[in-house]
């Protein structure tokens, strides 16, 4: 040392989390019937592959899911697929998304007609059938024995009371899991919930504290096919079975990202029931001008076979709103490929294993892999007799990408809920928040819909400023034109020399 000094120059803020580490390509080869229109959305929308990928599965998923239950290694299972893609605002994900479903909202609108004139008919026959009721109900009180005996029996060849026709939407944006069931009680037995703004149902009503447990275990046994019961004072208990559920979620990472840290999320299993992507950004790249013509030509064709399943009867017993699929076996060579993928995986999650850390994931890749392999074959042949090994190894290998991507994002969901929360207050400071200066009454007003309490804001306030992002405002600061007792200032850059 020579004792020269050194001017001081302060680090600035420092990070809260470590950079996730870049995706992997996306496998569009295993997606079989699927890539032509998946290639063609990605030249028309110049978005990340894995999200017109995630948009197709997704959509294809809720079209079959009600034709068939795919055989798997431990018992057949339903062919609904449950996606949530990660991206930021910005990367088309509603592009790709519009392409995709274009001609299911075809669909419904034209559905939506028949509706309405379904029930206008309905309306006058409910009206007759109820006011015969009513009068011979009337005659039945007032006459003698026999002629009470006569107007009984007209009561009893009357039957039964019309029903409604059902309620023609297919899907639903963000509703909570009592909406949901409430929609299943009057419309289609296969749904989907469907989000390119995810954020209002991640952080919505139906996942808040009183209710995300619920909300979770009500999903999950969707996923698995199960029954759902609805109790509600005043309107009895209904089991609704049969029914069927496929779902996409697009969120940004402020959101998704301490959605995928949540504790109760993960420890209940209900992540791991979704194929999650958080692909490598494109923006900045996207300077090609115009698409290939034959693109638009793969959209409208991948529309026109969306409508023709649709436009399809789903297999229902007596009861239109309970489906009866059939079974889609796996081929002999299609057992023997899922038997070796099935050994590869369980002796990855052993102690000290590659996939010790994801288990939750690891333990449904198998059967995520039949149910993305049943996808493939119904939206190819809805009549297919069997799961062919060449789809068998498609499924398999697009299994094994989400299974690495839930990898990846694992240590996104090794990080405290404190570390999580104090991250999305900072993205949101940063780019939500107009003012260089913020109170703790702004975030419980303002911020995100997680710290909308006193309590829950203060920790992650103190772990900004801990770690720089928040700088402490003399009391008595004039902020908002109010002297205040607690201000902070936004610190937005670093600067380092």
């Amino acid at each position: 040392m020579t004792g020269q000094e050194y001017p001081f120059t302060p680090e600035g803020p420092q990070p809260l989390l470590r950079d996730i580490a870049p995706a992997e390509p996306f496998p569009v080869a295993a997606l079989g019937p699927l890539r032509a229109v998946v290639d063609a959305v990605q030249d028309i929308s110049q978005a990340p592959v894995a999200i017109a990928a995630q948009s197709a599965l997704a959509v294809v998923s809720l079209a079959v899911q009600g034709f068939a239950d795919v055989e798997t290694l431990g018992g057949d299972a339903p062919c609904s697929l449950f996606c949530l893609t990660i991206a930021e605002s910005g990367e088309r994900k509603s592009t790709c998304d519009r392409l995709l479903m274009k001609g299911l909202r075809d669909h419904e609108r034209d559905q939506d007609q028949e509706y309405k004139e379904a029930s206008a008919a309905h309306d006058v026959t409910h009206k007759i059938w109820t006011e015969k009721k009513k009068r011979l109900i009337g005659e039945a009180a007032g006459a003698q024995k026999d002629k009470t005996t006569a107007a009984s029996a007209d009561l009893l060849r009357m039957g039964p009371e019309p029903k409604p026709p059902l309620f023609p939407n297919i899907t639903a944006m963000e509703p909570t899991f009592e909406g949901l069931v409430k929609l299943y009680g009057v419309g289609r037995p296969s749904l989907g919930l469907f989000s390119d703004e995810a954020g209002g149902f991640i952080g919505g009503h139906g996942m808040n504290s009183d209710n995300r447990l619920k909300t979770m275990a009500g999903y999950s046994r969707l996923w698995n096919g199960e029954p759902i019961d609805r109790t509600r004072a005043g309107d009895g208990a209904t089991t609704y079975r049969g029914r069927r559920l496929a779902a996409h979620l697009m969120a940004q990472p402020i959101v998704a990202l301490p959605f995928l840290a949540d504790p109760e999320a993960s420890g209940q299993g209900f992540l791991a029931r979704f194929l999650v992507t958080f692909p490598t950004t494109l923006i900045g790249t996207r300077l090609r001008r115009g698409h290939d013509l034959a693109s638009d030509n793969a959209v409208t064709d991948f529309g026109a076979r969306l409508r023709a399943i649709l436009e399809i009867p789903m297999p229902t017993g007596t009861n239109p709103q309970e489906l009866a699929p059939t079974r889609l076996p796996l081929s002999v060579a299609a057992r023997e490929l899922l038997w070796r993928f099935h050994e590869k995986v369980e002796a990855s999650q052993a102690t000290g294993g590659d996939l010790e850390q994801v288990r939750a994931y690891a333990s449904k890749s198998v059967e995520q892999a039949c149910r993305i392999a049943g996808v493939l074959t119904l939206w190819a042949d809805l009549h297919a007799p069997e799961i062919a090994p060449l789809t068998m190894a498609q499924g398999i290998q697009l299994a094994a990408f989400y299974l690495a991507e839930a990898k990846r994002l694992a240590e996104v969901g090794a990080v405290s809920v404190e570390t999580g929360r104090a991250e999305t207050l900072r993205k949101w400071l940063l780019d939500g928040w107009p003012h260089p200066e913020v109170t703790i009454r702004d975030i419980v007003r303002l911020g995100p819909n997680q710290l909308r309490e006193t309590k829950k804001a203060r920790e992650p306030v103190a772990m900004l400023e801990k770690a720089g992002w928040l700088a402490r405002l003399p009391e008595g600061t004039v902020v908002q034109g109010m002297a205040r007792k607690e201000a902070y200032r936004i610190v937005r850059a670093c600067h380092v020399l």
